[in-house]
């Protein structure tokens, strides 16, 4: 076993047995609150026995529905990937004139695919499974038990899945290094494991999509006639769409993101390793000259990532826990700084131990006469590339946090504009989302500019890897999210009281601020990842003139990649009111409904139940058909600019989808985040301005001459949250999909695109 071996194999066993415990604490609390199975004797202040004896009826529907749907939806992706990889290995055969090589591209991208749908419905499972526990450990213990319970929750998830992609990635590379064993080869070898982040990033697509249309048809569906119309409170009882929308937050938010961000992984390793391996013309020191070792450094940063933020785990649970409310956004953001700042000797040390002193690579850049510059690599160069990252991904996350959460200024600047009503609100939401760009946009750039000049592409995809380092944090708070607002859910339905809630709703605040954090970290890292695929891309087919946007069919296509963002957020947008629209007429025909003594369940009927499986299958069968257009549009968009205009296109089209995606999905996203919090800045009073206090039944003198005013200004925020919610769930985050996928199939396929016409497509005429 070499040394890479002796690193990656412990720290991936290491994390699987963290994740293993972690559940094993959270499977200590017990649904049913008897006194000798529960973690106290009794419950706090605002629980009720009960209350507690609703929460397994409501836990058993929310895990029935999201098992089903990820079995429908997992279905479909089985089957398109199964197609998918005959195709792949039909056309990489062709254009490589390997049928070896066509089968193992095909190998690598179905293995990629089934980690992605393991590692997906690992995480939903225990996500789904915590999320119950965490709202019985707000009853019976407080913050403390109630946020470690949903931060170890995340964290399951988040080693878990970092391992399992790792570990599998290591093994499919040491197989196929038992069928390509010379250093000469080991080109082939790794355009053949691009597969794996291809097959990551299609089962990514599905999730995410058909989970964001699935979670906002039916979170838009209830605000809308639950909470405008009936007046009802978030996830009440009553509201037959309220199951379907927690069911959505597990599916959508959990599933999704863990497919998203392993998709990312699986893709800049897959990257670094394919331009790393390119043959240095009259060059031998390369890293392929220097061993495996020093191929396969960038899975050893994510591997070792996996320690470090299992460290740094105990800090948040047991050196420094939650003892109250305003301690959880603290301790996570503690969890954000520190692994990023322990991460970075921890990459000094592997860039030592595994690089060699000095090494070649291939520049993409040119020289005064025209010709590849050679670019000299070095540990320390390589640790500064992957530093630009990690430390760029930590100020994404914090500038995402300040612009999401309604602890500064600019939600509750949002806040204030719900006084005047929800067209202003809509209008400074957007605004804030425009403003929130600038500095995550300008962090990305000097990460690319320093990386690039240090390492040229080897750098970038080395930066891509040091956001992703700490992956498993990132999955963690990401994860916590979801998990809180399920709490939330469960204790209204459930009915406890308001001081059980009010906990559910703090941690529930912090999460939606924390999954903001995450989308930004997953569009960050995905910018960072498309340009060194694109950048591999360009490696592979051995362009020698560089890349130029002015070439008539690569500026046209240029001009088309910008819009692809736009057109694809628009099928996803719509799918999400055609579905919403249905949801809505469902919800409104139940409420309609009158028992034998004439009442509805808004009057209490004794005698009707909310049908919460119909808007189900409702939210499931939207989300399925709707998820088909997107991903074609982006799966098939370079497949056809290859193959009929050529590579130029190809070019014009990644380069004009990655500038567009980047501004287009932070936007969204922190918008959709700031009228989130917004929204639960004045419904659960927060503010010291009266009119912006939301009280249901006002008692004190105060409250009532403030009633009318909170009362709309809440239901403008109750309006804007749903306007953000397609925005922050459905189409923003999974932007950052579509700059990955159109890069990664562009990569997969890059041979086919070269054999036809000489690189110019079936349309083009002269020779590359």
């Amino acid at each position: 076993m070499q040394l890479i071996d002796e690193i990656i194999v412990p720290c991936c066993l290491l994390g699987l047995l963290a994740a293993l415990a972690q559940f094993l604490v959270i499977r200590g609390i017990k649904l049913t609150p008897d006194g000798k199975d529960s973690l106290s004797t009794g419950l706090t202040a605002g629980g009720s026995e009960q209350a507690a004896k609703l929460v397994p009826e409501i836990y058993e529907k929310i895990m029935t529905g999201a098992v089903q749907f990820l079995k429908v939806e997992y279905a479909i992706c089985t089957a398109f990937c199964l197609a998918f990889a005959v195709l792949i290995s039909a056309l990489v055969s062709w254009g490589t004139k390997s049928p070896l090589q066509g089968h193992l591209t095909a190998g690598a991208f179905l293995t990629g695919a089934f980690t992605s749908m393991l590692c997906g419905f690992l995480g939903m499972m225990v996500a789904t499974y915590s999320n119950a526990r965490t709202t019985l450990a707000c009853a019976y213990s407080g913050y403390t038990l109630g946020f470690n319970t949903a931060f170890r929750g995340g964290s399951v998830m988040g080693y878990a899945l970092c391992s399992l992609g790792v570990l599998i990635l290591w093994a499919l590379l040491s197989f196929y290094r038992t069928i390509y064993p010379d250093a000469d080869d080991w080109e082939i070898l790794f355009d053949c494991a691009a597969g794996y982040g291809l097959g990551g990033s299609t089962v990514a697509m599905f999730g995410r999509v058909g989970g964001g249309i699935y979670t906002k048809a039916a979170d838009v569906g209830a605000d809308l006639v639950g909470k405008v119309v009936a007046g009802l409170d978030e996830d009440d009882p009553n509201n037959p769409a309220t199951i379907a929308d927690n069911v959505g937050d597990n599916v959508g938010d959990i599933a999704g993101m863990g497919a998203d961000l392993f998709g990312s992984f699986a893709e800049s390793t897959c990257a670094a390793l394919v331009i790393a391996a390119a043959a240095v013309e009259g060059s031998h020191n390369t890293l392929a000259d220097a061993g495996w070792n020093a191929m396969l450094f960038p899975l050893a940063i994510s591997a070792a990532g996996i320690v470090i933020c299992i460290l740094c785990g105990f800090v948040a649970t047991n050196i420094s826990p939650v003892r109250d409310e305003p301690d959880i956004e603290r301790v996570l953001k503690v969890q954000m700084v520190l692994t990023a700042i322990l991460m970075l000797p921890v990459i000094y040390y592997m860039a030592i131990v595994l690089l060699p002193a000095e090494f070649r690579l291939e520049g993409v850049r040119l020289t005064e006469d025209g010709h590849p510059a050679k670019i000299t690599g070095s540990p320390f160069k390589c640790f500064i590339c992957a530093t630009m990252g990690c430390v760029g991904g930590l100020i994404i996350g914090l500038v995402t946090e300040y612009f999401t959460s309604h602890t500064y200024v600019p939600t509750r600047e949002l806040a204030s504009a719900c006084k005047f009503g929800t067209a202003v609100n809509i209008i400074q939401g957007l605004a804030l989302g425009y403003k929130s760009c600038i500095v995550p946009v300008f962090v990305l750039s000097s990460a690319i500019y320093v990386s690039f000049q240090l390492c040229d592409l080897y750098g970038i995809a080395l930066a891509a890897l040091g956001m992703l380092a700490t992956l498993a944090c990132g999955l963690t708070i990401d994860g916590f999210g979801p998990i809180s607002d399920n709490a939330g859910g469960i204790a209204e339905m459930a009915l406890f009281g308001p001081e059980v809630r009010r906990r559910t709703d703090a941690l529930d605040a912090a999460g939606n601020t924390t999954a903001a954090i995450g989308k930004g970290f997953a569009i960050g890292s995905a910018a960072l990842v498309s340009l060194a695929l694109y950048g591999a891309f360009v490696v592979r087919l051995r362009v020698k003139t560089g890349v130029n946007i002015l070439e008539p069919v690569t500026f046209a296509f240029l001009i088309i990649g910008c819009m692809v963002p736009y057109w694809f957020a628009a099928l996803t947008m719509k799918s999400v009111g055609k579905a919403a629209g249905e949801m809505v007429a469902e919800v409104k025909r139940q409420f309609s409904v009158k028992d034998s003594q004439g009442k509805t369940l808004l009057d209490g009927s004794t005698e009707l139940k909310p049908d919460s499986l119909t808007c189900i299958q409702i939210s499931t069968q939207a989300s399925l058909v709707e998820m088909v257009a997107p991903a074609c549009l982006v799966i098939l968009s370079p497949l056809l600019a290859g193959t009929f205009f050529g590579v130029q296109a190809v070019f014009g089209l990644l380069t004009g989808s990655l500038g567009s995606s980047v501004q287009l999905a932070i936007s969204m996203s922190n918008s959709g985040g700031a009228w989130d919090n917004c929204k639960k800045f004045i419904k659960n009073g927060f503010s010291d301005d009266p009119e912006l206090r939301y009280t249901k039944n006002p008692k004190t003198a105060e409250e009532v001459k403030a009633a009318p005013k909170a009362k709309e200004a809440h239901d403008a925020a109750v309006q804007g949250d749903t306007v953000g919610d397609p925005f922050k769930d459905t189409s923003g985050p999974a932007l950052n999909i579509v700059m990955k996928l159109q890069a990664i199939v562009s990569l997969v396929f890059a041979a086919y695109f070269a054999a036809i016409n000489h690189g110019h497509g079936f349309l083009g005429q002269a020779a590359l």
